[in-house]
């Protein structure tokens, strides 16, 4: 157990922050929400591991909630929190995809103890891959577009220059020649075509890959005759994904 992130959807508060009490107590880190809309706009997080739903509930009832969790995340363990006499509702909560269920009034103990041994069967979710790049002690993040030096301001890249140094990067073991790019890119037959478009593009994205220190990485290089190729010292987690995903294929 690591400060795994628990949704608590309860609308009775004294229950939710008593439940929350306890999980805090325990080393979760719990996030509460008290209808059912603000319930599943949590859940649907990465970063949460488990969710306890109640079943009646403001908004969006409990198990209309379960439907949409197990069709947009069906690892998400979820546990119910029922009342008794509600035995038809535990029924069609499990069946629809609900890992277990707790009948109200229960002790902090019961509770734990279920917690745990759900988490202890189901597969943490997977994190999320990034999409960025390295360069030295550059960081290149292609989703929100910036490039990002220690102790220095975001510069931010243009969709193009974004898009160009993602196709270096793919290609990295080789040169790619102007006409690929502008091809590529921009959609232009590069054919007998005079234009300096390319190495316009190439001059403000190498600008802005520049490293503050002195004899920082070479981000891109030219090479005489065939185009240009980034510098050795690019790390890209897509192509080290891809690597490994080939390596274990093997």
């Amino acid at each position: 157990m690591a400060g795994e992130r628990i949704v608590v959807v309860e609308d009775e508060q004294p229950i939710r922050r008593g439940v929350c009490d306890a999980l805090r107590a325990s080393g979760y880190h719990p996030l509460e929400a008290d209808d059912g809309a603000i319930g599943l706009q949590r859940a649907l997080e990465d970063s949460v591991h488990l969710v306890l739903l109640d079943l009646l509930l403001p908004k969006l009832d409990g198990l209309e909630v379960l439907t949409r969790l197990r069709s947009r995340r069906p690892q998400l363990p979820v546990i119910m929190l029922t009342a008794r006499g509600s035995e038809e509702d535990r029924v069609r909560g499990l069946k629809m995809g609900a890992d277990d269920y707790v009948v109200k009034p229960f002790s902090a103990r019961e509770l734990l103890a279920r917690v745990e041994a759900v988490m202890r069967r189901v597969p943490p979710p997977k994190v999320k891959a990034t999409h960025q790049a390295k360069l030295g002690e550059g960081i290149i993040d292609f989703d929100r577009r910036e490039v990002l030096w220690p102790g220095q301001a975001p510069r931010l890249l243009s969709e193009m220059e974004a898009g160009l140094l993602e196709l270096l990067l793919r290609n990295r073991d080789r040169a790619v020649s102007r006409e690929e790019l502008l091809e590529t890119l921009w959609g232009v037959d590069a054919n007998g075509l005079e234009t300096r478009t390319v190495d316009m593009h190439i001059a403000r994205l190498r600008a802005k890959l520049r490293s503050p220190s002195e004899n920082g990485p070479e981000a891109i290089i030219t090479v005489r005759a065939q185009g240009y190729m980034v510098g050795k010292e690019w790390i890209w987690q897509g192509a080290l994904q891809n690597e490994r995903a080939s390596d274990a294929v093997d």
